[in-house]
């Protein structure tokens, strides 16, 4: 399904058929490992400003656990990549609904796949990216060393986010493919 301006619009899914996944925890020590023999698809992906950077807070923060983005205004948080121009996310909210903007590198398959757990509140937006190393033979490669295969960014979502109404959009250039997911509040009128 293609919205009016041209972006395909994601299904997000509520039933997470793995729910383990992205279980290992990625290390500040063995992401710079990873990271300093990787190539330009690895920086692509977790490089600085990338929405699936463990330092895009400002300190490492592993990306597959849990973060309140709209607990923090992106002006203040993203300030020194914006100074250096490399911010590739944003934040926001209105009065009714909570947006999150970020290119995401193409670099592989990049199966963009957004997740929302209504119970506990949380966002998962991953995908797999590196179609160059031999992929797992099971299929969950991601309780392994998931970050040579794919990406995760969890997001806790704000008490008065109503999950379930979420909206995802995906629209494609050359180098970037652009995200866009509007949730909106319980409390809103206009629900998308």
């Amino acid at each position: 399904m293609t919205s009016s301006s041209g972006s395909l619009k994601l299904e997000i899914h509520t039933d997470d058929k793995t729910p383990g996944k992205w279980s290992v925890p990625l290390g500040d020590d063995v992401f710079r490992r990873f990271l300093s023999g990787g190539g330009g698809s690895e920086m692509a992906v977790f490089g600085e400003g990338s929405l699936f950077s463990p330092f895009l807070f400002g300190k490492y923060f592993d990306p597959s656990d849990a973060f309140p983005l709209w607990e923090f205004e992106a002006e203040v948080l993203l300030a020194s990549l914006r100074s250096l121009g490399q911010c590739r996310v944003d934040w926001s909210q209105t009065d009714q609904a909570y947006v999150l903007k970020s290119d995401i590198p193409v670099v592989g398959k990049n199966n963009v796949q957004v997740y929302v757990d209504i119970n506990g509140r949380v966002m998962e937006i991953s995908g797999q990216w590196n179609s160059n190393k031999k992929a797992a033979t099971n299929s969950d490669w991601r309780s392994g060393r998931w970050w040579e295969h794919g990406y995760v960014r969890r997001l806790e979502l704000p008490s008065d986010a109503d999950a379930k109404y979420s909206e995802a959009f995906l629209s494609n250039n050359d180098d970037y493919s652009f995200l866009e997911i509007r949730i909106p509040k319980i409390n809103s009128k206009n629900k998308f």
